[in-house]
């Protein structure tokens, strides 16, 4: 079993079935984006011809489990379980979820309540399945929801993992601190502390070593945009 695994948005230009050709002869565990030319929704058969293990990203395009708009709210969540059926279905092991956003600062309390709304009905329905639900930790925008550790308590109360996107950590000064908190699963990229680049590890300020430190049995998945940037990735974290 290789070390780190691979998310297809390095190639989301891309049909999935040609992503994952390319990402198999290098891995073995990919993070399917389930957006766009990787919706699972449209292409879950293209991974049953593949022997790879695989972990989800739920659908970012669309959705919002943190928006006071109730019936927003519910979709979102049930796009969310029905990704879950699809996880089973072709046995993934976990589905890192977004914790949603808010766009306008007078809604931001009750964007908070209709989020932990959203954490405890997921950890309900995750009991139904054999994927893990992971909430990831979003970046510097203002409008993201689950920035800082605060909100660990009430995640993993509810039943669900963290997955430690460590980018966004770098983004928002908390990574260090992240780090402490035993995530379950790992988005590895890069950047300079300014932009979600989501570049190539090694290329920006993120001190790796630490990350690998304490990832102990935690899921890795690096996490870049092109392809190129994969190889270099993989090369600079195996060496060390």
């Amino acid at each position: 079993m290789k070390r780190f695994g691979i998310s297809t948005n390095c190639g989301m230009e891309y049909p999935l079935v040609d992503v994952l050709t390319r990402l198999s002869e290098i891995c073995d565990l990919v993070e399917i984006q389930c957006d766009a030319k990787h919706s699972l929704f449209l292409y879950e058969d293209v991974f049953k011809d593949f022997d790879l293990r695989c972990t989800i990203h739920a659908p970012t395009g669309d959705g919002n489990i943190a928006t006071p708009f109730e019936s927003i709210r519910q979709a979102s969540v049930e796009v969310i379980r029905e990704t879950a059926e699809i996880g089973d279905r072709i046995g993934a092991e976990t589905l890192v979820i977004h914790p949603g956003f808010c766009l306008f600062a007078s809604e931001w309390e009750a964007a908070s309540v209709a989020m932990m709304r959203s954490f405890e009905e997921l950890g309900e329905i995750q009991e139904n399945f054999s994927i893990r639900f992971a909430m990831e930790n979003l970046g510097s925008w203002d409008c993201c929801m689950f920035q800082t550790p605060e909100l660990l308590d009430l995640i993993r109360g509810a039943g669900l993992l963290f997955a430690l996107d460590v980018g966004h950590a770098n983004l928002t000064g908390t990574l260090s601190t992240f780090l402490r908190k035993r995530p379950d699963h790992l988005h590895l990229h890069d950047n300079c502390g300014k932009w979600d680049e989501h570049a190539a590890c090694g290329s920006g300020m993120i001190d790796f070593s630490s990350v690998l430190s304490v990832a102990g049995s935690a899921t890795m998945i690096v996490e870049v945009m092109r392809f190129e940037d994969v190889e270099q990735s993989l090369m600079f974290l195996e060496n060390l």
